[in-house]
């Protein structure tokens, strides 16, 4: 028995009452809550299914609704392909799970054609009406994207029935895509499964409060019972008594509505290359949409229902296709459930054609996106089939549906039933004139650094149409009142030049938070520049919007939108100068971290007993190849009377620097050599971590070394990184003015509303 503290001292008689009490006051608890849940009204919920992928879908669902009678009144309504008999008749297992269907509406007219799912729609809203109007649900339950949800979704919108929406804002390609997004503005609730989804709602206007990241409802039979010890006896029912475990294939194509032949010839090549891969198959047929009866027509053409290696069927209940998806030795296919409930098995998959483009996806996917010919699906074959992937769980933990009962607990039917959107905030429209639209948009960039204070005005292309230069002043108040007289300056050039400045981008070393437009931290180079608020005195005096962002960051975001990573997904820039210093982009988008210290590169480190770096630790990259490393090293060596060569002209009253190391080194100096390949080395070998750790596909070096460091920087990951790394590029960037540049991308990219 757990002891509370102080109740050894306490009388035993005390405790006794101070228990019983408690134990009264849970019970008199426990009795209000039973007398407002009996007076509190049921919610009565419309669950409509329209083909066998989205009952699993929402079959959890509906088993926890009907679980909590108490709360809850499930209606079931099924429409469109559940009742074709060319599609397996699936409304019958529904009937089998213990599911009183109130309505079933054929709504499918025959044609699988474009204009059959138009007309499909329209005949869906003809019968749709009466069946709501009878049931009278509170809310109503769609899921995904397909033509039949999107006339539920619009017949409940238009006769004022809260719609609670499954699976929106995920991108996969085709005609679902606006589909989707279609149900999304129309719902007026939203059950997600990914975060990446959720941001994409949240991006389309809809009230973050009315998001739920859920998970996949399927997930949470699939992840529960996909461990039966009766799945050989499954897998021996649907494909013959000899087949072995993950020795055989399961197949699922669909047709790709807006482009209907192109799908055709893909799912003729696929069917080329099973028949020639010859394993044993098991191939379902295509869904009811336009294009699905041409493809049959290929697959009977061919003879796969004839032939040996292959089983055809319409329809198998899911709790057993998940048994053969788990153990198959590889999915071939365009359908959503490989690159969504396939990953948490682990299951190789090869994903063909544009259908799933933008889905999120496992390592278990592998893309064959224009599959134009045979031996190239027969290649994916040969690399996937009996492989296995660590499982995945991108789409959910297994605990959807409890996320989903709760959240429907919370709607509150006395709310307004009007969607409200949550536009972002656009300034007051003004009126247009021919000047106006003649302007040059364009940035003020600002570019903070140890020596200089410069501003720019930069325009669209990324051309620097005027610059100017300052002495970085040595106090906060005077460098901040520069930054305002130089700002001002150039707003009135543009005015001459034809330039609209659009905000100002501001550059600066340090850590930055870039959401708050604050510098946390400085370098040792800027003095006063620690917990400086730069947004809101900036913005208030010259009244544009600021962007603020660390120098590395800036310099990769110049890559991203002028330089070598204009449309490279994944990329490291590396800043070889002073400092070293750099940015990362990932998925296209620039990665700060936690506490906005992310690619701190030069202070990686690559030797625990290295030379002290400026940061206050040892063996940093910057302690070996940045530019104050070298000159450090460039002063001992002529302290010692040991840099000078022959015909090298070093005057004495000249600073050293690392350029008299470099050209020492060039000119047969074996001390200066053995320095510089010793910083090339530590750079190499930071960079061949950050290789490992991020696996970018492209390393670009910019700053004034950055053409020296290229060729040895690019040897070192030929012999150290992994053999999956080695063939990773490195090149110099060709931009002049990176920090400058990346302060601008940030207002050109934000500004003018390109990305969010």
């Amino acid at each position: 028995m757990e002891k509370h503290p102080g109740s050894l001292c306490r009388n035993p008689h005390e405790l006794y009452f101070l228990r019983m009490q408690r134990n009264r006051e849970k019970m008199e608890r426990e009795k209000v809550e039973r007398e407002l849940n009996q007076g509190k009204k049921k919610l009565r919920v419309c669950v409509a299914t329209c083909n066998r992928a989205d009952y699993s879908k929402l079959a959890p669902i509906m088993f926890g609704i009907k679980s909590h009678p108490e709360e809850f009144e499930l209606e079931v309504v099924v429409l469109g392909s559940h009742l074709i008999d060319d599609y397996g008749n699936t409304f019958r297992m529904i009937e089998q799970d213990n599911f009183d269907i109130g309505s079933k509406l054929h709504t499918i007219v025959r044609g699988e054609d474009e204009a059959a799912m138009v007309e499909s729609v329209g005949l869906a809203l003809v019968k749709l009406p009466d069946v709501l109007q009878r049931l009278q649900p509170d809310i109503l339950v769609v899921h995904g994207d397909r033509f039949d949800a999107l006339a539920l979704a619009t017949a409940a919108a238009l006769m004022n029935i809260r719609i609670l929406h499954l699976e929106g804002g995920e991108v996969s390609g085709t005609i679902d895509d606006s589909i989707r997004h279609a149900i999304s503005k129309l719902a007026h609730y939203h059950a997600c499964c990914t975060r990446m989804a959720e941001q994409h709602l949240i991006a389309m206007c809809e009230d973050h409060s009315r998001i739920l990241l859920a998970g996949c409802p399927s997930y949470d039979k699939l992840l529960s019972s996909h461990h039966r010890e009766d799945y050989m006896d499954i897998i021996r029912s649907w494909l013959g008594d000899k087949v072995q475990n993950n020795d055989y294939i399961v197949a699922l194509q669909h047709p790709v509505t807006t482009d209907i032949q192109h799908s055709i010839k893909i799912y003729g090549l696929m069917l080329d290359a099973l028949l020639s891969f010859n394993k044993r198959t098991l191939i379902l047929f295509p869904n009811i949409d336009a294009g699905s009866k041409e493809m049959v027509r290929v697959m009977r053409k061919k003879g796969i229902e004839q032939h040996p290696n292959f089983r055809a069927v319409k329809h198998i209940p899911f709790e057993q296709f998940i048994q053969l998806v788990c153990h198959a030795g590889c999915m071939i296919g365009n359908s959503s459930c490989g690159v969504r409930e396939a990953g948490a098995f682990g299951t190789p998959v090869i994903n063909l054609g544009t259908r799933q483009t933008g889905r999120e996806t496992g390592e278990n996917v592998l893309h064959v996106r224009d599959a134009d010919t045979h031996n190239k699906i027969y290649h994916a074959l040969e690399l996937q089939f009996g492989k296995r992937y660590p499982g995945s769980k991108i789409y959910g933990d297994g605990h959807a549906v409890p996320r989903i009962l709760k959240f429907l607990r919370t709607i509150d039917l006395d709310e307004p039933l009007q969607k409200t959107f949550c536009f972002p905030p656009v300034k007051d429209s003004i009126s247009q004139d021919i000047d106006h639209i003649l302007e040059t948009q364009s940035a003020l960039s600002v570019d903070l650094g140890g020596t200089n204070l410069r501003v720019a005005i930069i325009c669209m292309k990324g051309s620097i149409v005027k610059k100017y230069s300052e002495h970085n002043p040595t106090t906060f108040e005077d460098r901040m009142h520069l930054i305002l007289q130089m700002c001002k300056t150039a707003i009135q050039d543009a005015v001459c030049l034809n330039c609209r400045i659009l905000g100002v981008g501001i550059s600066t070393g340090g850590r930055v938070n870039p959401q708050e437009g604050v510098v946390l931290h400085s370098t040792k180079l800027i003095q006063e520049w620690s917990s400086v608020n730069l947004r809101t005195p900036i913005s208030d005096a010259l009244g544009l919007p600021v962007w603020v962002d660390n120098d590395g960051n800036c310099a990769a975001l110049a890559e991203r939108k002028f330089g070598h990573g204009k449309g490279v997904e994944n990329f490291v820039t590396v800043i070889t100068g002073t400092g070293i210093g750099g940015g990362i982009i990932h998925h296209y988008e620039l990665i700060h971290g936690s506490t906005f210290c992310a690619a701190e590169l030069g202070h990686v480190i690559v030797s625990l007993e290295g030379p002290e770096c400026s940061c206050g630790s040892r063996g940093c990259i910057e302690a070996y190849a940045s530019g104050l490393a070298l000159q450090r090293e460039a002063k001992r060596l002529n302290d010692e009377d040991l840099l000078k060569v022959e015909g090298m002209d070093v005057k004495l009253s000249e600073p050293i620097t690392a350029a008299h190391l470099i050209s020492a080194a060039r000119m047969g100096n074996s001390k200066a050599d053995a320095v510089l390949r010793k910083a090339s080395s530590a750079l190499g070998v930071g960079i061949v971590n950050i290789l490992h750790i991020v696996n970018p596909s492209l390393v670009i070096l910019s700053g004034v070394l950055a053409s020296y460091y290229k060729e040895p920087v690019q040897h070192i990951i030929s012999q150290r990184a992994l053999a999956s790394a080695q063939t990773i590029k490195v090149v110099t960037s060709d931009l002049e003015e990176p920090a400058l540049l990346g302060a601008a991308s940030m207002v050109l990219d934000y500004a003018t509303r390109r990305t969010y």
